[in-house]
């Protein structure tokens, strides 16, 4: 409860560009709705995990899980092209060479936002687990229980997706450990809070543009999640 009281309460009380936060040293760099999917996800993807190991009539409570998680991550992608300046795809995305010339010293990060190296691990985390939403709606346990989709292919190929989707569970931990032990690293080793500023949404001691984190924009993120929801039920009720 404290979380999401500090995550509204940052943003009624933050300034999109410059004002007293800017002078003060603090620089808006993740709006309320990114915030807010990032430990939505967190909650539901704990969820879906806890729920899979406990199985019998839980598993209904997975699916469900991994139906919000499909539409969460449907919004993500809509909010990595509508969403404010550090949570664009466009902003922190980059390829090989930049990431490389970011490992080797040679691209500077500003500190707003992922640098080269944290998009690649988002990118994969996000990649993974839409990837796992994707094919647990063609499971088939071969029992009682089976994805809403598992109807529309052959057993054959619901069983391959069905593997694919067990197998997908050990890439999400092994992703998920990385993250964790990379945010340590940075939080023990660098001395830099990559959590706070996930709460907060600001981060201090950066010279960068801040982002936008308006009653429009969330009234623009409540659109986008809307879309995402409708669209993933259209798909689970096919």
């Amino acid at each position: 409860m404290r979380a999401a009281a500090a995550l509204f309460a940052s943003s009624m009380g933050s300034t999109t560009r410059g004002g007293a936060n800017a002078g003060a040293g603090r620089v808006r760099i993740w709006d309320l709705p990114t915030r807010l999917f990032h430990w939505l996800l967190v909650v539901l993807v704990t969820f879906s995990v806890v729920t899979a190991k406990i199985g019998g009539l839980w598993l209904d409570w997975h699916m469900r899980s991994g139906y919000a998680i499909l539409a969460l991550l449907v919004f993500r992608l809509l909010w990595g092209v509508a969403g404010s300046r550090h949570a664009r795809l466009a902003h922190f995305v980059h390829g090989p060479r930049i990431v490389l010339a970011y490992l080797q010293g040679r691209h500077p990060h500003d500190g707003a936002g992922h640098n080269p190296l944290g998009a690649l691990s988002v990118v994969a985390i996000l990649a993974v687990l839409l990837a796992q939403a994707s094919t647990g709606l063609f499971t088939n346990d071969g029992s009682f229980t089976e994805g809403p989709l598992a109807k529309l292919v052959s057993s054959t190929t619901g069983e391959r997706l069905s593997t694919i989707h067990r197998w997908g569970e050990l890439a999400i931990y092994a992703l998920i450990g990385l993250h964790l032990a990379a945010v340590l690293f940075y939080l023990v080793v660098r001395r830099d809070n990559l959590i706070g500023p996930m709460i907060t949404g600001d981060r201090r001691g950066i010279d960068a543009h801040p982002a936008r984190d308006d009653a429009a924009l969330w009234l623009r993120a409540a659109v986008m999640l809307a879309l995402a929801a409708g669209l993933t039920a259209y798909v689970v009720l096919l």
